[in-house]
């Protein structure tokens, strides 16, 4: 079995296992996902999404984050994490989107990644789930990951195993392959502890001690 064809027969099989996959970052609006993608670097999605119910009961609009006192804001996400440089970037990223985007999340890669606190995973995560648009493949370390387990990289660097693995799969499957990959790593192929007897991809996956 080629790299194609096993990528494709994994992404089904995965489909199969999870057919309820998607991003776990809770969110109404994309500006809310913006914010809560922000704040999950170096967090755990049930972590933010601890946070962000009272959040964003607090700060309605991209405006309401921009005019935002930033020691305040500091405060009401402490429990995330590096929360002085969140903070930050969250402010300046909805002072960027108020002043040159008229208050709407841009929804193209090229002008996602210039808003302060966006990077190219980020953006992936923002056009996919909140535009459904596939504009390329988040790739995280479960994503890094698992597509080296698999064979389908031996990369290190996101950017290179994302236009590697936007060679192997088909357009229609890049938003969903990263959830996909995500609840396969964090419920069954678990860094510390791989339970291969119990994986769907046992018997394509190169790595599988069964």
């Amino acid at each position: 079995m080629d790299k194609k064809d096993r990528a494709r027969k994994a992404v089904s099989l995965l489909k199969e296992e999870y057919p309820d996959s998607r991003c776990t970052l809770d969110f109404k609006n994309p500006h809310q996902l913006v914010v809560a993608t922000i704040l999950s670097a170096q967090s755990t999605d049930e972590r933010v999404n601890m946070i962000t119910p009272a959040l964003f009961k607090k700060y309605k609009s991209p405006r309401d984050f921009a005019e935002a006192d930033l020691e305040e804001l500091q405060e009401n996400i402490k429990t995330a994490g590096l929360y002085r440089n969140k903070a930050k970037s969250i402010k300046n990223c909805m002072k960027t989107v108020v002043e040159e985007y008229n208050g709407k999340i841009p929804k193209t890669m090229e002008e996602l990644v210039k808003l302060p606190g966006v990077g190219r995973k980020t953006a992936n995560v923002i056009l996919g789930a909140a535009y459904n648009i596939a504009s390329g493949i988040a790739v995280d370390t479960h994503v890094t990951r698992l597509a080296n387990l698999l064979n389908l990289t031996n990369r290190k660097e996101a950017p290179k195993i994302e236009k590697d693995l936007m060679e192997l799969i088909p357009r229609k499957d890049w938003i969903i392959v990263s959830h996909l990959l995500i609840d396969h790593g964090r419920k069954v192929c678990i860094a510390r502890n791989p339970r291969c007897h119990e994986c769907v991809l046992n018997k394509i996956c190169p790595s599988s001690k069964v």
